[in-house]
């Protein structure tokens, strides 16, 4: 679910300090992102610029499912994308990510 490697290179390109700002502004920025989901001629874009996020922070499966709905999107199936799972996975994500997050930081 969530890529651990992706996690600590970004943290080390960022540094320690600066990491809980950019975690601040992702979570910020997708939940913000993920409530105003919906489909329509925009869905294709919102997802990739999701995709984009979710691989920078290692949320893996997030990604993986904006990616699929991506290709629906661009493919003319974008009504068959379902928003709900998009928004279940990134729960899902972030809540193992933010249980994880403070013994993978202390290793």
């Amino acid at each position: 679910m969530i890529s651990w490697d992706q996690v600590t290179e970004l943290r080390e390109d960022v540094g320690h300090d600066e990491f809980e700002e950019v975690l601040s502004i992702f979570l910020e920025e997708v939940e913000s992102t993920l409530d105003d989901l919906a489909h329509g001629p925009a869905l294709e874009g919102v997802l990739h610029a999701l995709k984009g996020s979710a691989l920078t922070l290692g949320f893996s499966a997030f990604a993986a499912l904006c990616s699929e709905g991506e290709r629906m999107a661009g493919t003319g199936t974008g009504s068959d994308v379902s928003l709900g799972a998009i928004r279940d996975c990134y729960a899902s994500s972030r809540a193992a990510f933010l249980e994880e997050l403070p013994a993978r930081l202390a290793a």
